[in-house]
């Protein structure tokens, strides 16, 4: 039996978590020989980032609004050229402009399926044919706002293969940061939107001494956005900007995991995933984490992660204390996290997960 061919949607403009999950999903996808093509917006950020050299057949659509009607029928085009067995959308806009037939499996042409990574409203995704979440908690919620149980899937996010970073490249990433040899590097990845909880790891900051086990306390904020300048503000009423590294935005993190001593992530508790846990546990460094939604899942204190409260700076900071204190306490829980990265949320598991989905919703 021939696989299915999927067509794999995103219509947005910026870069976001589910948008860089649709460039990783996309790269597995292309490496494992599964037969899918990509759709992304004409110009976007993401269009610049496959551009170059795409994993997969890459098909540029206008996606200019959510009803435009160039768009409808650019993407209508597309999939009677290509005959898809399967459509896959990400966030509202590609969802909202995929209309396959009835809200049950069609008779003939493509299943729909909408892929969340977040609790969003559910009256742009309701028409699809079945949907993935990417926690169990999310999945849950989708049922429990009507959606049928029977057609959601929970599937989760997988870590990304590290990539070998030199000796040269960690010393010329410390040079351009003017990070000292003997600096204790914290590192937080994320966009600087109030779900992301920087706000309160910059007080966690302000109460941590500038030296944590005879070494100077650096943080790297590694990420770029709206709240930046009034982040810069808190960091300067605080005294801390002397600690404080704002390297912006990169496509590429694993020179920065590289050369980090510990990973903070002080999410507020609406984050649903939280892909910088899996990231964690890859580069085989210590984590510190709130116990948002998506930690609460898959997070073990005091097993592969230290957990703390959201919205709690000082437990914040006596977090990062400990582990910076204490070595053996944060190698057991980088030997944990590797074990759960390894058995729970490695790519190759997760996409066949994804594949055998496919197969089983094209069939019905």
């Amino acid at each position: 039996m021939t696989e299915p061919l999927s067509l794999q949607l995103v219509g947005s403009k910026a870069l976001g978590g589910a948008e860089r999950w649709f460039l990783r999903f996309a790269t597995a996808l292309g490496e494992c020989g599964a037969r899918a093509e990509l759709g992304v917006r004409r110009g976007s950020e993401l269009d610049r980032l496959v551009g170059g050299s795409p994993p997969l057949p890459l098909h540029r659509l206008p996606f200019l609004s959510v009803w435009d009607p160039w768009s409808r029928l650019a993407l209508s085009r597309l999939i009677r050229r290509l005959r898809p067995d399967l459509v896959q959308t990400y966030m509202g806009r590609a969802t909202r402009l995929i209309r396959l037939g009835p809200s049950s499996r069609p008779s003939r042409g493509p299943v729909h399926v909408a892929r969340l990574g977040g609790y969003y409203k559910l009256g742009p995704y309701r028409h699809a044919h079945a949907w993935i979440g990417n926690t169990r908690g999310l999945c849950d919620w989708m049922v429990r706002q009507g959606l049928p149980a029977a057609r959601v899937y929970h599937i989760y996010n997988f870590a990304d293969p590290v990539r070998p970073v030199s000796a040269a490249e960690l010393a010329a990433l410390r040079a351009e940061l003017g990070l000292t040899q003997d600096a204790w590097v914290l590192l937080t990845p994320g966009r600087f939107v109030p779900v992301k909880g920087h706000s309160d790891l910059l007080e966690a900051m302000a109460i941590l001494p500038p030296d944590l086990a005879g070494r100077p306390l650096r943080l790297i904020l590694l990420g770029d956005g709206v709240l930046r300048p009034e982040l810069e503000r808190q960091a300067m009423r605080l005294g801390i900007q002397d600690r404080l590294v704002w390297p912006g935005w990169r496509t590429d993190p694993a020179a920065f995991f590289g050369i980090a001593d510990l990973v903070v992530f002080p999410s507020l508790d609406e984050e649903t995933l939280g892909n910088v846990i899996l990231e964690a546990w890859a580069w085989g460094r210590p984590l510190v984490t709130t116990l948002f939604r998506g930690a609460r899942e898959i997070a073990r204190h005091g097993e592969d992660a230290w957990c703390v409260p959201c919205r709690d700076p000082r437990a914040l900071a006596a977090g990062i204390r400990a582990l910076g204190e204490d070595p053996s306490l944060a190698a057991a829980l980088v030997g944990q996290g590797a074990r759960r990265v390894r058995e729970d949320f490695g790519r190759e598991a997760i996409v066949s997960q994804y594949l055998d989905l496919y197969r089983t919703l094209c069939r019905t």
